[in-house]
């Protein structure tokens, strides 16, 4: 599965999450760190859902940029 993910820039490092995946969260030192470790992340909290017996949600999220004359 492909999810949409989102990498936001925090005062002293780098955050990222997964908006089809409530809960799925990942921070690191630099934007290649932060999406190695969301992509651990993500394969850990499917592997719990299965566990736990829930749904695995399908990609829902579209991700897209706008651009301004600002």
């Amino acid at each position: 599965m492909r999810y949409a993910i989102v990498v936001e820039k925090a005062e002293a490092n780098y955050a990222a999450y997964v908006p089809d995946l409530p809960g799925c969260v990942a921070t690191g030192a630099t934007v290649e760190e932060t999406e190695a470790r969301l992509r651990e992340a993500i394969v850990l909290h499917l592997e719990g859902m299965r566990e736990d017996g829930l749904a695995i949600p399908e990609p829902s999220s579209i991700v897209d940029y706008v651009e301004t004359s600002a």
